[in-house]
């Protein structure tokens, strides 16, 4: 059993804890959660060095930590949880935001999910990035058809890399 079967086994019958910008939240259990944990405990200091966390919803729970004063500050209307990426990031030093969709059966970061950010965030300056995270590679080829191109991917089964949907370089806003 691999390191991530066991987690999932493990967190299907307790919920499990993240450690969100240092402070320990629950997440429900479910494949969902298990992704987000892994975006911000893999993802972010991998490809969003010195990032907080200012957005992550739970499947139960639909937004579990949501810093309302940092989104407004950084231009957000404030909309229902449907609109909002799984996990939104924010790195101060580069001034970029990090739109992470987490995938698991349904919802990639594909062009309509991308003008819904957009409209969103029209009132917004900071860079943006949009990314989309898939458990395994299994999954990402399931939906591999329906990737926006401008956008990253991430696998948390390989999470020391990323597939760049961007052609000419690598991460950053446009």
């Amino acid at each position: 059993m691999s390191k991530i079967e066991e987690t999932r086994e493990f967190s299907e019958m307790i919920g499990m804890t993240a450690k969100i910008n240092g402070t320990d939240f629950k997440f429900s259990p479910g494949k969902h959660n298990e992704l987000q944990k892994a975006i911000i405990e893999e993802f972010a200091p991998r490809f969003a060095p010195n990032s907080e966390c200012i957005y992550v919803g739970d499947t139960i729970e639909k937004d579990l930590f949501k810093n309302v004063e940092k989104l407004m500050e950084l231009g957000f209307e404030i909309t229902l949880h449907d609109k909002m990426p799984d996990v939104v990031l924010y790195r101060e030093d580069k001034d970029w935001i990090y739109f992470v969709e987490a995938v698991t059966s349904a919802g990639p970061m594909d062009q309509k999910r991308i003008l819904e950010i957009e409209e969103m965030t029209k009132g917004v300056t900071a860079g943006k990035i949009f990314v989309t995270a898939f458990l395994d590679f299994k999954t990402y080829k399931k939906f591999s058809d329906q990737l926006a191109w401008e956008t990253g991917v991430w696998i948390a089964e390989i999470p020391d890399h990323m597939i760049h949907y961007n052609g000419d370089r690598f991460m950053g806003p446009r």
